[in-house]
């Protein structure tokens, strides 16, 4: 369908903006782990390399979805859907899933370990956009247009709560339900749709014991801060000691085993430890213009697959860094959710970049403005 329109180059301000927060990504890992692991693996080098060897991979991806015609990617939808749900089912078989911090959530190939959880992501990305794309398909009513696809993001999103994953099983349902507001669900069925759902997330809240904890050292993590409220502790210590300008590179004292894993999920506290308020707000303000830059090609996409897939990925994107920033601020409870393109992760980091991929392809095909 759009072979024969004239191609424009990729969306440079996407591409720029997504390289910088790889290279400060990149910079922040080795910043955070290295004395860690220098202690741990006696390489300081050790996550440095995995990061750069998958963001290497994600390049690869991104350079290849750039180019490869994004209306194409309907034929794999259902193919892909399928194998993701073989590959979710595997991490629970013995010698292909592993268990690692309590959780069931990792598949190992040859050397490489991969989250099928993050695979997920583009699957209902892709999913939710042809479906919802096709003429046939009366978005208005509800059974026809919305249930189809909440049904499959309800066998997802069970699997992925057995691992346990709560923090992805819900950036997963918000970035479906984004998707199916801007292919037209009615703002009332969108309401009740929400209200549904907030009985269900509070009972998962406190169904769990570590979740309830969880909850209840939102509300006062010094009620117990060697345990539940630790690491939220240790992230406002990082927080406020950056003050305006930072403590400097590599200058962090919270990474140096107090905030567990700190080149994971808090690497938002190192960040704004090290280099201040102003070097944390230059990098959200980098997730801003990305999300901007993003929606634009998603509002000037020329098909409703195109439009739908950009908005798809570009607020996986935006939900997931809402969400890590919160966390890491105290602002809701802690959940397992990383900061795209800057934790470190190699099957988020390979996802979140051939996401990026596709609306760059998309972007060559966008409205004259």
């Amino acid at each position: 369908m759009t072979g024969h329109l004239k191609k424009r180059e990729p969306d440079f301000v996407i591409l720029f903006t997504t390289v910088t927060l790889l290279l400060v990504g990149l910079v922040m890992v080795f910043s955070a782990s290295a004395i860690i692991e220098g202690q741990r693996q006696g390489d300081i080098y050790f996550q440095l390399r995995r990061q750069a060897l998958w963001a290497v991979i994600g390049f690869a991806g991104l350079l290849f979805f750039s180019r490869y015609d994004y209306w194409k990617l309907r034929r794999w939808t259902n193919l892909f859907l399928l194998a993701n749900l073989l590959l979710l089912l595997a991490v629970f078989v013995p010698g292909l899933g592993f268990e690692a911090g309590g959780a069931q959530r990792w598949i190992r190939i040859g050397g490489l370990t991969m989250q099928p959880a993050e695979l997920t992501k583009v699957a209902m990305v892709l999913f939710a956009s042809a479906y919802l794309s096709r003429k046939e398909v009366r978005i208005q009513n509800f059974l026809e247009g919305v249930f189809p696809v909440l049904a499959v993001l309800s066998v997802f999103f069970l699997l992925i709560l057995r691992q346990p994953n709560l923090g992805t099983a819900i950036a997963i349902a918000g970035t479906t339900s984004v998707i199916v507001f801007v292919a037209g669900m009615p703002l009332r069925q969108l309401a009740v749709a929400v209200l549904a759902g907030v009985p269900l997330l509070g009972y998962l809240m406190i169904s769990a014991p570590y979740r309830l904890e969880r909850l209840l050292s939102f509300r006062d993590p010094w009620a117990d801060p060697l345990d539940t409220g630790f690491q939220v502790i240790q992230s406002f210590y990082a927080l406020g000691s950056g003050g305006l300008f930072g403590a400097g590179l590599g200058r962090s004292r919270q990474k140096l085993f107090y905030i567990p894993e700190p080149q994971n999920d808090f690497i938002f506290a190192i960040i704004g430890e090290e280099l201040g308020f102003i070097g944390a707000s230059a990098v959200l303000f980098l997730f801003l213009l990305l999300l901007w830059r993003g929606f634009k090609v998603a509002l000037q996409a020329r098909d409703v697959f195109g439009s739908l897939l950009a908005a798809g990925f570009i607020s996986m994107i935006g939900l997931q860094t809402l969400v890590n920033v919160a966390v890491v601020t105290g602002s809701i409870p802690v959940t397992g959710t990383n900061l795209p393109l800057i934790s470190a992760g190699g099957s988020s980091l390979f996802v979140t970049m051939c996401g990026i991929g596709v609306v760059l392809n998309i972007s060559r095909y966008i409205k004259a403005d």
